[in-house]
């Protein structure tokens, strides 16, 4: 009698399709990392940390670094400040020579307030009038910065009084315009510091 090989067998399993997945059972327990994993944790770790404490340093370089430029600011500030201030207040000198009308060096004397009208003359629009023998006036003022002896022309220099800052002087050292902040001084022999055309 010859036997059914399929009667009461169970038909073979199917071969898994491909590309199917399978799903871990939830009795499963996670495998444990492995040491190399462990390691690159622990690096990774590690350089998050420095990465965080560099830039909280770089930060407070650039607070320390603004607070340099803003202070180098104010001392460059105040540095010109007193500088434009010693500019401003510097005082030149220069010397004044007297001349008549037609430009020729005269005695500082003829230029002197104070000397004019103790002689009858006066002081009137930058000019000193002393009066002439016989009748009429010569009349004198300083040139600043001008050069040359008595009875020659003088050379250079101008009629403009210099600023207030300016020491003015003659040539015989008496002080026709002291220098500062718009104070002028007075002369040698007591007459106003601003004599002549200034």
């Amino acid at each position: 009698m010859t036997q059914d090989n399929n009667t009461g067998d169970q038909p073979p399993p199917e071969p898994p399709k491909r590309g199917s997945m399978r799903f871990q059972d939830s009795n499963t327990q996670p495998k444990q990392p492995s040491l190399a994993e462990q390691r690159a944790r622990r690096q990774a770790l590690a350089d998050e940390e420095r990465n965080e404490e560099l830039a909280r340093q770089a930060d407070a370089k650039a607070a320390t670094r603004r607070k340099i430029l803003i202070g180098s600011g104010v001392t460059v500030g105040l540095v010109g400040l007193v500088a434009t201030f010693y500019t401003v207040a510097k005082t030149e000198s220069v010397t004044a020579v007297c001349t008549d009308s037609n430009g020729v060096v005269q005695n500082d004397d003829y230029c002197d307030d104070t000397y004019v009208s103790s002689h009858g003359g006066y002081h009137s629009g930058g000019f000193l009038f002393l009066p002439i023998p016989g009748g009429g006036y010569n009349s004198y003022r300083y040139n600043y910065g001008g050069t040359g002896v008595i009875g020659q022309r003088v050379s250079g220099g101008s009629y403009d009084a210099p600023s207030a800052r300016t020491n003015v002087t003659t040539k015989t050292g008496k002080s026709v315009q002291r220098g500062g902040f718009g104070i002028s001084g007075k002369s040698g022999s007591g007459g106003s510091g601003k004599s002549g055309g200034s």
